[in-house]
């Protein structure tokens, strides 16, 4: 299949990844697959300001939703797909976690509110589950800490749920040697983290704007 975006380091389709495959090469999974967040906030969008004030920013972002996030159907398809080969995959507690998740980190979003709640608590954070070894580097405490404004960074790119490079080349700098992949990549961030890197990488993303995006973004070197 003809690539969408294609540089000395990336290589960006557009489709399905369950249908567009090459993906499945690589040699670490670094992704942020849909993982339920329509269920949930469906069943709190009555009760809880926050939550509803969290969806109508996505809707108000880029006028498109996440494909397949009414459940982690997919997200399990592609894991099953890649099998035993070291991976990082974001998620949540409201859903159920990947198998064989051999750490939990946690991503900090220092700075990032929602809205209003009714409850004295409102989210900041995201899990992030590692499948399988080969991590390298230093070891580091399990919370990563980002710095950002999140509405002006997703407004910024124009995708409801833009992971900041920064972040995705912390995890990338401890992820085993080879071919980084991304079957959901969305406006393309940990691609762009992996060019930054210095490692060749492989996405597919279903929605044609993002892939204009993310293309985007990666031909003018962005660093956001």
């Amino acid at each position: 299949m003809k690539p969408y975006y294609q540089d000395e380091f990336v290589t960006l389709y557009h489709g399905h990844c369950l249908e567009v495959t090459e993906w499945v090469a690589a040699d670490v999974l670094v992704t942020d697959p849909p993982y339920g967040t329509k269920r949930w906030m469906k069943n709190v969008m009555s009760g809880n300001r926050l939550d509803r004030h969290e969806a109508d920013n996505r809707k108000r972002v880029s006028g498109l939703d996440i494909a397949g996030d009414h459940n982690t159907e997919v997200r399990d398809e592609v894991l099953t797909l890649w099998g035993k080969k070291p991976a990082i995959v974001f998620g949540t507690w409201r859903s159920i976690r990947p198998k064989n998740v051999s750490n939990r980190l946690i991503w900090h979003k220092l700075g990032r509110f929602s809205g209003i709640s009714k409850e004295p608590w409102y989210p900041n954070d995201e899990e992030i589950y590692l499948i399988g070894g080969g991590w390298q580097g230093k070891p580091t405490a399990t919370v990563i800490t980002t710095h950002e404004a999140r509405g002006n960074h997703a407004k910024q790119i124009k995708h409801p749920t833009p992971k900041p490079v920064g972040l995705m080349e912390i995890l990338i700098n401890k992820a085993p040697r080879g071919v980084i992949a991304d079957p959901f990549a969305g406006s393309g961030s940990t691609l762009l983290a992996a060019k930054n890197a210095g490692r060749r990488a492989i996405g597919v993303e279903l929605e044609l704007e993002y892939c204009r995006i993310a293309a985007n973004r990666l031909s003018q070197g962005v660093m956001l």
